[in-house]
């Protein structure tokens, strides 16, 4: 599977798990500490919504705080499907991978920026599934892929406030356990 597969098939993950939230599970907890349901959700909103702006070449400061509010309103399941559809959009334009994007810790290549999404759309579809009480199997390939990706990147995480400790998971744990578990939550 390519990346951007692997991207794709993180965003349906989390997608699925978003048309599963019942009306009275947004206030629920999540495996992220101090964020509910609709926290977890506005951040995911939040990352699509830069996507299809970096990678059209804007910075940061040209976007400013264009995002920096609720960005969920009324109907968090609307404002996840139009933030998610056009940041899919732009990664699916010819040669987005090949771009640089401007990020707020300077530039980076599309390709890394793309990863850091598919990874953070893979983990928090578990988080979101634990969290309402749905199917928490993600597609073992992508498991596969983003634990291979999160185990070259970890150690520069390390002291970020990104993720808790790696929890210890069994020698013979599945991909996704130890993808899990290296992230900090509790399989």
């Amino acid at each position: 599977m390519e990346l951007i597969q692997a991207h794709g098939l993180a965003m349906t993950e989390f997608d699925r798990r978003v048309r599963e939230i019942a009306p009275d599970q947004w206030s629920l907890g999540t495996p992220c500490r101090e964020w509910s349901v609709r926290d977890l959700v506005g951040h995911l909103v939040h990352e699509q919504l830069w996507a299809p702006e970096l990678l059209a070449g804007c910075t940061v400061r040209q976007v400013g705080d264009r995002f920096d509010h609720d960005n969920l309103g009324e109907d968090p399941l609307v404002s996840w499907v139009v933030a998610a559809a056009a940041a899919r959009e732009a990664w699916l334009e010819p040669a987005a991978l090949a771009k640089t994007v401007s990020v707020s810790s300077g530039e980076l290549a599309a390709e890394e920026y793309c990863w850091q999404m598919t990874a953070d759309l893979a983990v928090h579809a578990w988080d979101l599934a634990r969290s309402i009480g749905a199917d928490e199997r993600l597609d073992p390939e992508l498991a596969s892929m983003v634990l291979g990706y999160v185990e070259g990147t970890i150690d520069d995480w390390s002291g970020s406030s990104m993720f808790d400790s790696p929890v210890p998971v069994a020698e013979d744990a599945d991909d996704q356990t130890r993808l899990i578990g290296l992230l900090g939550r509790k399989p």
